[in-house]
């Protein structure tokens, strides 16, 4: 069974270690104390709750299931093409779109953005875990 602290569940969901706290506090999700007292998450009590955090948050019909939302933080165009990156959580995302595309989306430094990714090939990294 593997169990993560509270840090590690943050990360893994993007948000503050503070957040996960309130969520165990408030009973959202489950975590038990260790002979030391760090509350442990269950491995498959925290895949549970990012999906259903996933299921929530999805918008709209697709058959595309990777959605980042996040900030844009650069918008790079030229005659016919455009790059904009996105930060979302710790990951930066870089699409290149028609100029007019990113003129139709009104898409500029400091916009709300998601990124939906929809992918052939997808390649799957085991990190290991820090302890």
């Amino acid at each position: 069974m593997v169990r993560f602290r509270i840090s590690e569940a943050a990360e893994l969901l993007g948000v503050s270690p503070d957040t996960v706290r309130r969520w165990v506090d408030a009973g959202r999700l489950p975590a038990e104390r260790d002979e030391h007292g760090h509350r442990l998450i269950d491995g498959t009590e925290l895949a549970s709750y990012a999906r259903a955090q996933h299921e929530q948050a999805e918008g709209g019909d697709t058959s595309a299931r990777n959605r980042l939302r996040g900030i844009v933080t650069a918008v790079v165009k030229d005659a016919v093409m455009a790059q904009v990156d996105i930060q979302a959580g710790p990951f930066r995302i870089v699409s290149l779109m028609s100029r007019e595309a990113v003129d139709e989306l009104d898409l500029r430094v400091g916009s709300v953005a998601t990124a939906v990714i929809k992918s052939t090939t997808v390649v799957v990294e085991k990190a290991a875990v820090r302890r």
